[in-house]
């Protein structure tokens, strides 16, 4: 079986098992995460969540509320959606007969459903390359590993393709494959990039407000017309489709803020992060 090891720890995340379980740690009680340690006391079930992927010291808090959320589920498999910023590989890849390795731990990729959501859709390709280099996936990973005590594995996709229709395809695959087993839903997206910290505000805030409405036709609309950077807008697409296909009603934004208010420093150009839960 092949193993993916870490390509980002020591540079978003700390290297060594013990300081990266003392960062999540501080994300979670940070005045910008969820204020306390999972597992939450609720058992409300949540489809999916957004969450960003950049540098826990920046992002990490907001995925935290992500996180916290869902933290009382026991789900056997974590699909997990992401932007390729390398651009390396095929336009839409998952992997079969892998390990995801973190400093925590590892984690298999669950083959099976691999194996399914290829042959549902042949756009979703096998290509453990096109994960090498890229970080989106592999920072949610030790958030995973930390609030689940239980074993499960995941399904990876990353995506050089986001567009409108590749994210329809995607969403409605993923879908099949929830039906299939206990799955939850992770969205890997960071949203505006190094811009004001108000204008950050302005623009996210219009976007998200489609996010929380599972309007995708809306989603592309705004984003194209207010020429928003979120990185991982197919992610996000695909995520709300999934969400919707599989009974979300609404989706409830949990947090948002940039890496100016969460460093309170440069202020001039930040990247927005929000928590998002579909349910």
């Amino acid at each position: 079986m092949q193993v993916r090891t870490p390509a980002v720890a020591g540079m978003f995340y700390p290297k060594t098992n013990q300081e990266l379980k003392s960062s999540i740690r501080n994300c979670f009680l940070h005045k910008y995460g969820p204020g306390k340690l999972p597992p939450s006391a609720h058992d409300k079930k949540i489809i999916g969540v957004i969450s960003p992927h950049a540098g826990y010291e920046y992002s990490g808090p907001i995925a935290a509320n992500s996180y916290f959320a869902i933290s009382s589920q026991k789900p056997e498999l974590v699909i997990i959606i992401g932007p390729n910023h390398w651009g390396i590989g095929r336009d839409i890849a998952t992997m079969k007969e892998c390990i995801w390795r973190t400093p925590i731990g590892d984690i298999e990729v669950d083959t099976d459903s691999a194996i399914k959501i290829n042959k549902i859709s042949k756009k979703i390709e096998f290509d453990l390359f096109s994960h090498t280099r890229d970080h989106c996936l592999e920072v949610q990973l030790p958030m995973l590993q930390e609030i689940f005590a239980h074993k499960f594995k995941i399904l990876p996709i990353i995506l050089i393709d986001q567009s409108y229709h590749a994210a329809i395809e995607i969403g409605e695959s993923v879908a099949m494959i929830s039906k299939i087993k206990n799955a939850i839903i992770v969205g890997s997206s960071d949203f505006t990039h190094y811009e004001p910290n108000d204008f950050a505000h302005e623009q996210d805030k219009s976007l998200i407000g489609t996010i929380v409405n599972l309007d995708v036709d809306a989603f592309y609309d705004v984003l194209e017309e207010k020429k928003i950077s979120a990185c991982g807008y197919g992610a996000i697409a695909s995520t709300m489709i999934a969400c919707k296909k599989l009974g979300a009603t609404k989706g409830t934004l949990i947090k948002y803020a940039t890496s100016g208010d969460i460093s309170e420093s440069n202020k001039d150009s930040v990247v927005g992060y929000a928590s998002v839960v579909f349910s």
